[in-house]
């Protein structure tokens, strides 16, 4: 009797071990599709609804600078330097290629890099269907590297803006330019890191970092969400060989539309100061903490002193003081701003009027839109 108690004992644990084994397996079995690993037959996984809906709205820049360079000299260097014989200089054309997203269809405005459009004499632009126009400058600011142009054409199709606070890292996005000049060419990634700042391609940073590729002539591009949104201007990258390793760079939208706005009414951007100096607060906390504020300015007015430590513009976080700087930085002199600041560990706000002085319209290189 105690043998067969034993045996059916161990019987029993055998068939539970077989249910813990085989169950989980069988389970798996069922849910998992007939074809393991793709899709069921007759889907595939694509952006291609997405592609055809934004490139019409990406396009190809040409420009054409005068450069002046040192001409050859016939004479001996030697004899040249001994006799003090002038350098010579004379003038040579130069072609570059970059890229444009048209924002605006009815007036037909084209976001791009202001280093694509930088000393250019002449530019032109080429659309998806090979049409080609003669383009105007609206303005260029130098600062955050945005430019605005302006072509006269019927049927543009336009890229519309989306919200580049809301992009997240992680999220999914498609690159869309003319690289190395070889035409329009689409690339996917991922949103690698938000806000970066410190990289000195600008005098105004917080990028989005992404590994789609981005290469020469990819820059003024448009950076785009899954839902065809643009999100950002892609700028630069990280490289040592000047060929894309997974680091690109992109203008937020967010930031070239508020550039975009000041140059298309004016044809310059207008910035203005608050009158404070800021540091890191101690520790690496967040933030931007006041050193010094001048009696006469916006901020004393609203009662800002030393010591406070600012933490968002109208609503937009300030986490450095580079962050504070750039969004500061794009907005225009004259505007009303809210600052939430902490004093003594108690959150409170200021309400306040950039002011600043008016650029000189020289400065903007720029033709106002009439």
């Amino acid at each position: 009797m105690r043998n067969d108690a034993r045996s059916d004992d161990r019987r029993r644990i055998e068939e539970t071990m077989i249910l813990r084994i085989v169950l989980p397996l069988l389970l798996l079995l069922l849910s998992t599709p007939l074809y393991a690993g793709a899709l069921p037959p007759g889907q595939k996984a694509s952006v291609a609804s997405v592609v055809r809906a934004v490139t019409p709205g990406v396009v190809n820049i040409a420009t054409k600078r005068i450069e002046s360079i040192e001409a050859p000299v016939a004479v001996d260097p030697v004899l040249q330097e001994f006799f003090d014989i002038p350098t010579t200089r004379m003038k040579r054309e130069t072609t570059s290629a970059g890229s444009g997203v048209i924002v605006d269809a009815e007036r037909g405005l084209i976001l791009t890099n202001e280093h694509v459009v930088r000393g250019a004499s002449v530019i032109e632009v080429t659309t998806k269907d090979d049409r080609r126009f003669r383009a105007q400058l609206i303005g260029r600011d130098k600062a955050t590297d945005v430019a605005v142009l302006r072509i006269r054409a019927d049927n543009l199709t336009a890229v519309p803006m989306g919200d580049s606070r809301a992009l997240e890292v992680g999220d999914f996005v498609l690159a869309v330019g003319n690289p190395f000049g070889l035409g329009q060419t689409v690339t996917s990634g991922i949103v690698s890191a938000m806000g970066r700042t410190g990289l000195g391609i600008e005098g105004y940073e917080d990028f989005i970092q992404t590994d789609a590729s981005i290469n020469p002539g990819n820059s003024g591009g448009a950076l785009v969400t899954l839902d065809g949104k643009l999100v950002g201007l892609n700028t630069a990258i990280f490289s040592k060989s000047g060929a894309s390793n997974g680091i690109g760079f992109a203008i937020p939208i967010d930031m070239a539309r508020r550039i975009m706005a000041q140059l298309v009414e004016t044809g310059e951007v207008r910035r203005g100061q608050i009158g404070v100096s800021v540091r890191q607060p101690a520790g690496g906390r967040p933030g931007a903490e006041i050193v010094t504020v001048d009696p006469a300015s916006p901020a004393a007015g609203a009662g800002l002193t030393k010591g406070d430590v600012i933490m968002a513009v109208d609503g937009r976080p300030a986490t450095t003081p580079a962050q504070l700087r750039t969004l500061l930085g794009v907005m225009p002199a004259g505007a009303e701003i809210e600052l939430r600041f902490n004093r003594g560990g108690e959150t409170m706000t200021a309400r306040l009027r950039i002011e600043g002085p008016r650029l000189r319209a020289a400065e903007s290189g720029a033709a106002h839109l009439r």
